[in-house]
């Protein structure tokens, strides 16, 4: 019987490393194994140096191993295609029209991807499957999707047979998939759950929250991987002696904390890339072998590359408008550090400022150091923070849409739309509408967003585009005339709102290293096909020259500056660099002592 590891955690945590790893011992160990990624922010291609793509692909060097990366839009199209296709010669075609409207819907995206991850566990043609899923916030959201779609599937089945999906008849043969799905997720014996964390106070919080959130549900993670661990034989100066006792404190709370296996992986002094650094991971991670640090003979690397200085109060601090500020990139770089940075520097400045998270995995509170709820709270002077909580944005955005349409339209009418809006995908909507809500509100003259992970984001900033068709399905043609034109014109300012370079600053955060840049610069192309154009990268976490008085941390400092040339070259922007500081930021103290090394030094 094939066995299913999944591999989970908060963005950045050397997840799709660890997976990697174990793909290529369960190979090298003889077993026909397949490693497949439904992350939108995919990056399986760049860690094994080659092409991969949307289809099953042999991994180059390792006999036994495939891998997929499952492309969302490739996926919608297989779907909806499977499904419409039986009708094509036998329905009308305005009947056919009506189904592939049905099948437009945000949640379609979501639903192909996850229909194409599910068939992986129906055969056994693998003897292990590894899933590298996406962040913890969203697997959360991704695991529970066999769960509620059963039970959207079968209460449409009540109604009037319609969802978002299209016709209940044409995919009640998936609810026996799901089902099934669910049963082999929480089945112990087939499934394993295993939670990559770094040594940090953040990690460990994520950690503990989302293991939770999957017991709720029945399934029960495997084991946990602290990655990231620094060698104590490299951390001699104070600097670093601090990182190391502060990580082995995380580590002892972890052990504490969480009963499960655990295994401890050590940071190494270069990237992860290739056949040949994987299977060195994979004997630390399988066998215990200890990695070699450290390459004598090059000097330190003493210049820093020339990156273009922005102009932070062109960019932060508003005109006449409402300014916002969206912080971007793949998950773990830190951009809710460098938000509340922002957040911070615009409060200061005189302008009242709300601090917005969109990631269902908010970190916020936690380094404000506050507890932040749905609802805007003060932090310090012209400084407020609010995260969008998905569950009561669903809630209110329904009987917002239900309570402005009684009296307007037929019992029968009023009875369909809460039909529609009780889909899965309506949540999703709710938190946009939300998120939007506070661009279009005039309560704050800034509004910071610290946003969900790259391709999360992307598919969230897509939504305007594509919004006022999903609105347009909640409602008949015939009774939603003014709706429909109410809704263009409110996404049409928004759209724009979006696109004025003088309103809206779009910035990419990322560290040092070929992953991150690569993933940002994918991301700033998809927001330039939109019309929305990136306007600063922060450059985080660099290690400052004074502290690196070894090969280990120059070996990382060197990989830094060489990264950081490919900032300057591939993005042409100006760069707010950020260095790594000796304590973890949190609380307003440590957030203003970064502010002044970065801005007023």
């Amino acid at each position: 019987m094939t066995k299913y590891i999944f591999f989970s955690g908060k963005g950045g945590v050397g997840k799709t490393t660890m997976a990697c790893a174990t793909a290529i011992y369960h190979a090298t160990e003889g077993k026909k194994t397949l490693i497949v990624t439904t992350d939108p922010a995919s990056n399986l291609a760049d860690v094994f140096e080659q092409e991969i793509g949307h289809k099953i692909t042999p991994i180059n060097g390792i006999a036994n191993l495939y891998a997929m990366e499952i492309d969302p839009d490739e996926a919608t199209r297989e779907y909806k295609e499977r499904i419409i296709c039986p009708f094509r010669e036998v329905m009308p075609a305005d009947v056919i029209a009506s189904l592939e409207e049905n099948l437009s819907g945000p949640c379609t995206t979501e639903m192909a991807s996850f229909d194409r991850f599910i068939d992986f566990m129906e055969g056994d043609e693998y003897d292990v499957i590894v899933f590298d899923t996406a962040p913890t916030g969203h697997t959360i959201r991704l695991l529970e999707l066999p769960v509620d779609w059963s039970k959207h599937i079968e209460e449409s089945a009540k109604g009037s047979g319609q969802t978002c999906l299209g016709p209940v008849q044409t995919i009640q043969e998936s609810k026996d998939k799901y089902d099934r799905a669910t049963a082999l997720l929480k089945d112990p014996q087939r499934t394993t759950f295993i939670f990559v964390m770094r040594p940090e106070d953040l990690s460990l919080y994520e950690t503990i929250r989302a293991s939770k959130e999957l017991e709720t549900i029945g399934i029960k993670s495997g084991e946990i991987i602290i990655n990231g661990i620094l060698p104590e034989d490299v951390c001699e100066i104070n600097f670093f002696r601090k990182k190391y006792e502060a990580q082995q404190k995380i580590i002892k709370e972890t052990e504490s904390a969480i009963e499960k296996p655990k295994r401890y992986m050590f940071l190494r002094d270069n990237e992860v890339k290739g056949i040949d650094a994987l299977k060195g991971v994979a004997e630390e991670l399988f066998k215990g072998v200890k990695p070699k640090f450290g390459i004598k003979g090059e000097p330190p690397e003493r210049s820093q590359p020339a990156l273009e200085m922005p102009d932070i109060n062109s960019l932060w601090l508003p005109g006449k408008q409402t300014k916002a500020l969206f912080f971007t990139g793949k998950g773990g770089v830190g951009k809710t550090t460098v938000s509340c940075i922002a957040a911070l520097y615009t409060a200061q400045k005189g302008f009242k400022t709300l601090l917005v998270t969109t990631d269902p995995a908010a970190h916020i509170g936690e380094v404000l150091d506050v507890k932040i709820g749905s609802r805007p709270v003060s932090i310090t002077e012209n400084l407020y923070a609010v995260m969008v909580d998905q569950e009561e944005a669903f809630r209110e955005y329904k009987e917002g849409v239900l309570n402005d349409a009684r009296g307007k339209y037929s019992e029968d009418m009023l009875a369909a739309m809460e039909e529609e809006l009780n889909s899965p995908c309506t949540e999703e909507m709710a938190a946009f509408d939300k998120f939007i809500q506070y661009i279009e509100g005039r309560d704050y003259e800034v509004v910071v967003f610290d946003t969900a992970p790259t391709g999360h984001t992307l598919r969230l900033l897509d939504l305007p585009f594509d919004y006022a068709k999903q609105v347009e399905m909640m409602v008949s043609a015939a009774e939603s005339a003014e709706v429909k034109e109410t809704a263009r014109s409110r996404f049409a300012e928004i759209i724009e709102i979006l696109k004025d370079k003088n309103r809206t600053i779009f910035s990419l955060v990322l560290y040092p290293e070929s992953t991150p840049i690569m993933e940002s610069y994918r991301a700033m192309l998809d927001l330039k096909d939109a019309g929305i154009h990136t306007q600063l990268v922060v450059a985080n976490m660099i290690l400052p020259e004074e502290v690196c008085t070894n090969d280990f941390f120059r070996n990382r400092r060197r990989m830094q500056m060489r990264y950081l040339k490919e900032i300057a070259y591939k993005f042409k922007l100006p760069a707010l660099q950020i260095p790594l500081t000796q304590d973890e930021i949190k609380g307003l103290r440590s957030l203003n002592s970064v502010l002044k090394i970065i801005l007023y030094s």
